[in-house]
C-alpha cells in the first residue's frame, strides 16, 4: 500500500476486534478507502485460513473493488482477489478474497449453510440496508451461533446509526475520523420553483463548471434523467468537457469507461446512486447533486417491488458530497436550498420497511424458518409478511401449514421475483422472454395497454409504438439468460402466461358500457375508455397504478375462458350462494361457477334450504337494523330496568347476538319489505323464561289497569314509568298509582285528547288545580261530565245525551 487513507489509522482496531471477538462494526466516511483496505488488512493478518467474502450492493462496485484490490497487490483479478457477481466471475483456486453482490451470499448459505472454506464475511455499506444484506446477516449470525463460532463477521458503512447493528452483533464500533480531504458545500439561493427538473440541473451543472476545476460527478435519480440532462447539456459545455453516462443497466465496459480517468480534459460522469458507494472516480473534484433517489418500494400495481423517486435524504447527500473529497479538496453543488436540507430524512428506509417481501418470504420458508427466529435490525411486518406468504401459497410455493414446497425450492433456485419464476418454472418457451419483459421498464410507454404488442417490439414484430432500444436489448440478453436448462413443456400463450405469474389478477368485465373489470383477487380496475382491449371480456392485468379503490389498468394481456379452464380447471368450481345483497336490499340465491372472485357462469338457486336463507338474512338485519314495533320498545323499555338475573338486552348485545335469539324466527323474511313487516317482539319475549317473565310483569306490568277496567299500555322510556288516558276515567282514585316503587306519571287528557294536565300526585290535583282546569273545560266540552268533586264522582268514558 503506497500511499495512505483515513482508514488506515484504525485498521490496528479493526484487527485487534476481530481477533479477540470475531466480529466489528466499521463506522467510516466517503472516501476512507475501507472497500479496499479492511479486506486486504485482514488478509495480512492472518486472521483466517479460510477465504474472506465481501459483500456489495451493486455488481459494477463489486468488480471495481476487486480490481482495485487486486491491482494494490501486483495481480491480475481472480488470482488472491477475485469476484462473483450475475452472469460474470473471476475466481481461481488461489482465491483467498471474494467480492460477491449480496444475493449470492444468500445462495451460498442455502446450498451450505456452515459455509465451509469461508473464514469471514464482511457487509460492505451495509447502511443501503438491502434485503439481502439484512437477511445475508441474520443468517450468518445463526450460522456462527449454531454452526461456526469461528466465523467473522465485519459490518461496514459510510452513514450508518451503528449502535443497532452493534447490539445486534454484539460487537465493538470501531470509527475513522474524516474523509481524505474537504468538500465546499453550495447550496441554492431559492427553491427551483417550477422550473423542469432536468434544465435545472444542467444549470447547475454549467454554474459549477464555470466555477470550479476538474471533473464533475453529476447525481440523478435514473436512465431517463441521465439521456435528457445528457441532450441538454451537449453543445452547451466548455470544449475540454467529455460526457460519461453511468448507470445500473449498462454494460460493464461502458461503466468502466465511466469510472476511468478521463485521458484529456475535464469529464462529466453522469451517474445514478450507482455511484454513491464503493467507488473512486479518479479526478472527480466537483459533485453536482440533484436531490432525487430512486428506490426499491413494493408496489401494489405490480405485485412486486418497483423503484420509485423520492427526495435524498441527509446521509445520502453527505454521502454523495464525500465523492468530491476523495483525491484532493472539492466542492459539492446541491439542487435545493439551505432551508430545504433541514425538512430531509436522516437516513433512507430500510428495504425491509417498504421493499417486497415476497422472495424474502421465500428464502425464510427454505431456510426454515420464521422471522421471529432470526436477528434483525429491523423486523419484518408481520401483515405484510403474511401477504407475501399468502402469495408464495398462491404460487404453489408454501403448503397449507407454510411449509416450502418441492416446486417452492425451484422457485428459490431461480434469479427472478417468485411470481416470475413459477410462470417460468410452469410455463413455454415464451416464458423466459416474457418474464424478462415483466421484470423491466415499460418499452412501450403510452402505447396501448395491450401485453402482445410489448412481446412483439421485444421479439422485433413491427409495432406502432416507438419501443425503447436499450431496454429492449436488456430483456433480450436477460431472457437469453433465463432460457438456459428452461424446459418449456407448460403453456405458451401470453395471456396464460401471464395467469401463471398474477393468479391474483385476472379480470373479468362488468355488466356496463365502462370498461371494468373485477379481478380474481377481489379487487376492481379500470382500463381506458378508447383503448384497443377496452372490450375484451377476460384479461390479466400485469400493472396497475395501484389505486386501492379501483386500480387503472397500465398493461394487460387477453386471456380465453378455454385458456382459462386450461390452467386453472382444477381451481374453477361450484359455489351455492346465499347472502344479503346491500344493493338490492334481499337475499339472493344463487349457483354460481367461480375462479376466486370471478363468476363465469350464474343460475338461479331455486331450491335453496331456508336455513341458509335466514342466516343470510342476518346480514340484512345488521345493515337495515332492528326496527322494533312501538311494542317492542315498551317491552325493551321494561326489561332493561332490571338488572342481575335477566338477560343483556342493550342494542349492541342484540346486534352481536343476532345468531342466537333472532334466527330461529326468521323464516321467510329475506327482503326489506318482509323485515319492515315482521314483528321482533316474539323473539324478544322468548329471550325471557318464565320465571323472568313473571318476575317482569310484576316489576314493571306491561299495562295499568282503569278503573274501568281498560288496558292502557306504560311507557317506561323516560326517567319514570308514564301513561297517558283521558281525565274522566280516574273519576274517584283517590290513591296514586305506584309503578316499580315509583308514582306513575300520568298525563290528563281532555275529552279530544289534548293534555290538560301532567301529574304524580292525583289526590293533590284533584284538592287543587282540578277546580280551573273544570272552570275551563265546562264551557268547551258541556256535554262531557265535570263534577264539583272528582272523587265522589263515577268515572266514565261517556258524554251525557244532548237535551239532557
Amino acid at each position: 500500500m503506497s500511499f495512505t487513507l483515513p482508514i488506515d489509522a484504525v485498521l490496528p482496531e479493526v484487527i485487534a476486534a476481530l481477533a479477540s471477538c470475531g466480529r466489528v462494526v466499521l463506522q467510516a466516511p466517503p472516501g476512507a478507502g475501507k472497500t479496499t483496505r479492511v479486506p486486504l488488512a485482514m488478509l495480512d493478518a492472518g486472521l483466517t485460513t479460510q477465504k474472506i467474502i465481501m459483500l456489495e450492493p451493486r455488481r459494477l462496485a463489486a468488480r471495481a473493488a476487486a480490481e482495485r484490490m487486486a491491482a494494490t497487490l501486483g495481480e491480475d483479478v481472480g488470482k488472491t482477489v477475485g469476484y462473483r457477481v450475475r452472469g460474470a466471475s473471476a475466481i481461481s483456486r488461489d482465491t483467498r478474497i471474494e467480492v460477491v453482490t449480496e444475493g449470492i451470499l444468500t445462495r451460498m448459505l442455502q446450498q451450505d449453510p456452515d459455509l465451509p472454506g469461508i473464514g469471514a464475511v464482511i457487509f460492505d455499506e451495509f447502511h443501503e440496508r438491502s434485503l439481502n444484506a439484512d437477511l445475508g446477516l441474520a443468517l450468518c449470525l445463526e450460522v456462527a451461533g449454531a454452526l461456526r463460532d469461528d466465523l467473522m463477521l465485519v459490518a461496514m458503512s459510510a452513514t450508518l446509526d451503528a449502535a443497532p447493528v452493534a447490539t445486534l452483533m454484539d460487537a465493538p464500533v470501531v470509527t475513522s475520523q474524516g474523509r481524505s480531504y474537504p468538500v465546499a458545500q453550495h447550496w441554492l439561493d431559492r427553491p427551483t420553483g417550477k422550473q423542469r427538473f432536468d434544465q435545472a440541473v444542467a444549470d447547475l451543472v454549467l454554474k459549477a463548471l464555470s466555477e470550479a476545476k476538474g471533473s464533475a460527478l453529476v447525481f440523478l435519480p435514473g436512465e431517463g434523467e441521465i439521456r435528457r440532462v445528457e441532450s441538454i447539456l451537449r453543445g452547451h459545455l466548455p470544449a475540454d468537457c467529455t460526457l460519461a453516462p453511468l448507470f445500473g443497466a449498462m454494460d460493464f465496459k461502458a461503466q468502466r469507461a465511466a469510472i476511468a480517468p478521463a485521458k484529456k480534459g475535464r469529464k462529466i460522469v453522469l451517474a445514478t446512486s450507482i455511484a454513491e458507494t464503493s467507488l473512486t472516480i479518479e479526478g472527480i473534484t466537483i459533485v453536482v447533486d440533484g436531490g432525487l433517489a430512486r428506490r426499491a418500494r413494493f408496489d401494489a400495481s405490480s405485485g412486486m417491488s418497483r423503484l420509485v423517486t423520492e427526495r435524498v435524504t441527509r446521509a445520502e447527500a453527505t454521502q454523495r458530497a464525500g465523492r468530491a473529497g476523495r483525491m484532493t479538496a472539492g466542492v459539492a453543488y446541491k439542487l435545493w436550498s439551505k432551508g430545504e436540507e433541514g425538512a430531509l430524512a436522516a437516513y433512507p428506509p430500510a428495504e425491509i420497511e417498504v421493499g417486497d417481501l415476497t422472495g424474502f418470504a421465500l428464502e425464510l420458508a427454505l431456510w426454515g424458518a420464521q422471522a421471529a427466529d432470526l436477528a434483525f435490525v429491523t423486523p419484518p411486518h408481520e401483515g405484510r409478511l403474511g401477504e407475501a406468504q399468502a402469495v408464495l401459497q398462491m404460487l404453489e410455493a408454501l403448503d397449507a401449514e407454510g411449509r416450502i414446497t418441492e416446486h417452492g425450492r425451484a422457485l428459490a433456485r431461480l434469479p427472478l421475483h417468485p411470481r416470475l419464476a413459477h410462470m417460468v418454472a410452469r410455463g413455454g418457451k415464451t416464458a423466459p422472454m416474457l418474464a424478462a419483459l415483466l421484470a423491466e421498464r415499460d418499452p412501450l410507454r403510452g402505447a396501448s395497454v395491450d401485453l402482445a404488442l410489448r412481446m412483439d417490439a421485444v421479439t422485433g414484430k413491427k409495432s406502432s409504438a416507438e419501443a425503447h432500444a436499450p431496454t429492449l436489448t436488456r430483456i433480450r440478453q436477460e431472457a437469453k439468460r433465463l432460457a438456459r436448462g428452461q424446459q418449456g413443456t407448460g403453456p405458451d400463450g401470453i395471456g396464460m402466461l401471464a395467469a401463471l405469474a398474477y393468479p391474483d389478477r385476472i379480470g373479468l368485465r362488468r355488466n356496463g358500457d365502462a370498461p371494468r373489470f373485477i379481478l380474481s383477487g377481489g379487487k376492481g380496475a379500470v382500463m381506458p375508455d378508447h383503448d384497443p382491449m377496452a372490450g375484451e371480456r377476460l384479461i390479466v392485468a400485469t400493472d396497475l397504478d395501484g389505486d386501492p379503490t379501483e386500480a387503472r389498468i397500465r398493461q394487460a394481456a387477453r386471456i380465453s375462458e378455454a385458456e382459462l379452464r386450461e390452467i386453472f380447471g382444477a381451481q374453477i368450481t361450484w359455489h351455492d350462494v346465499c347472502a344479503w345483497s346491500r344493493r338490492e336490499s334481499r337475499v339472493l340465491t344463487r349457483q354460481q361457477e367461480r375462479l376466486g372472485a370471478l363468476v363465469l357462469d350464474d343460475r338461479i338457486w331455486a331450491q335453496s334450504p331456508a336455513d341458509k336463507v335466514a342466516i343470510a338474512m342476518l346480514d340484512g338485519v345488521r345493515q337495515l337494523g332492528l326496527m322494533p314495533s312501538v311494542a317492542a320498545e315498551r317491552f325493551l323499555s321494561r326489561v332493561r330496568l332490571m338488572g342481575d338475573g335477566f338477560p343483556d338486552f342493550s342494542q349492541a348485545h342484540l346486534m352481536e347476538t343476532l345468531e342466537t335469539w333472532l334466527l330461529p324466527h326468521l323464516n321467510g323474511v329475506r327482503s326489506s319489505a318482509d323485515w319492515k313487516r315482521f314483528d321482533v317482539l316474539p323473539a324478544l319475549k322468548a329471550r325471557l323464561d318464565w320465571d323472568q317473565t313473571q318476575a317482569l310483569d310484576r316489576a314493571a306490568p306491561a299495562h295499568f289497569e282503569t278503573p274501568l277496567g281498560r288496558n292502557v299500555p306504560i311507557d317506561y322510556s323516560g326517567a319514570q314509568p308514564q301513561i297517558a288516558l283521558r281525565l274522566q276515567e280516574v273519576f274517584g282514585v283517590t290513591q296514586h298509582p305506584m309503578i316499580a316503587g315509583k308514582p306513575l306519571q300520568m298525563t290528563l287528557l281532555s275529552p279530544a285528547q289534548r293534555p290538560v294536565q301532567v301529574t304524580t300526585d292525583l289526590p293533590g290535583f284533584w284538592a287543587s288545580s282540578y277546580a280551573d282546569v273544570r272552570k275551563d273545560m265546562r264551557g268547551r266540552y258541556p256535554r262531557h261530565p265535570w263534577p264539583e268533586d272528582p272523587t265522589q264522582a263515577d268515572p266514565t268514558l261517556r258524554a251525557k245525551r244532548r237535551g239532557t
